[in-house]
């Protein structure tokens, strides 16, 4: 798994984060001061506040996704480096357990059976290895995919105390926005705020 894999896997954690709905007592406010229906139209209203994050650029600037994924790359190659160094072992004793197979290196043919047994439990073992941390690290993946929705989610809340945006729409290539007026885009601001906060929080450990 490459690193992009990693921050593809981010797409699905900000999937819902970033389609931020209208704050609770803005709602509160419009229905006990107007009962009049907003006009029609693609925002609905002409009042509304809408701005949108490029994400992929969020991704690759957000240092607490970065440290993340730098943790999970050198996670994967650890466990790339085990389990090369098993299977190379194993592969050697296999080469060998041939090599004494066909010059009658064995004392019976009980004692090369066992020797056989061995080696293929040793092989079972090793799948059953790579299986278990292969789904370590896709648990961890998916946890980590989780802290990265929480805390932008966490963040948008109180960013938008003061902004007041109705809505904060992610934009992923073409994907969801085919076009926005650059004077709509908040990315940078949204990548300095997050910054700022983790900054803030691991100078405090």
């Amino acid at each position: 798994m490459k690193r992009t894999n990693f921050i593809l896997n981010g797409f699905l954690a900000l999937a819902t984060v970033l389609v931020f709905a209208q704050c609770t007592d803005k709602n509160n406010n419009a229905s006990t001061t107007s009962n009049v229906a907003p006009v029609a139209g693609v925002a609905g209203s002409s009042n509304m506040k809408i701005a949108y994050v490029e994400i992929d650029s969020l991704l690759t600037k957000y240092n607490f996704w970065n440290d993340l994924n730098e943790a999970m790359i050198s996670k994967e190659e650890n466990i790339r480096t085990t389990l090369n160094e098993k299977g190379k072992k194993l592969e050697a004793e296999a080469r060998e357990f041939e090599r004494k197979l066909q010059n009658g290196g064995f004392a019976s043919r009980e004692r090369a059976e066992q020797e056989q047994m061995r080696l293929m439990k040793q092989q079972q073992d090793l799948q059953a290895l790579q299986q278990k941390l292969s789904a370590e690290l896709a648990d961890e993946n998916q946890k980590n995919s989780l802290q990265l929705r929480d805390s932008i989610n966490s963040f948008l809340k109180i960013y938008n105390q003061n902004k007041g945006y109705d809505l904060i729409i992610s934009n992923t290539g073409f994907d969801n926005l085919l076009y926005a007026n650059p004077a709509y885009n908040i990315t940078q601001e949204i990548i300095d705020g997050l910054n700022a906060r983790y900054t803030s929080s691991t100078t405090k450990k």
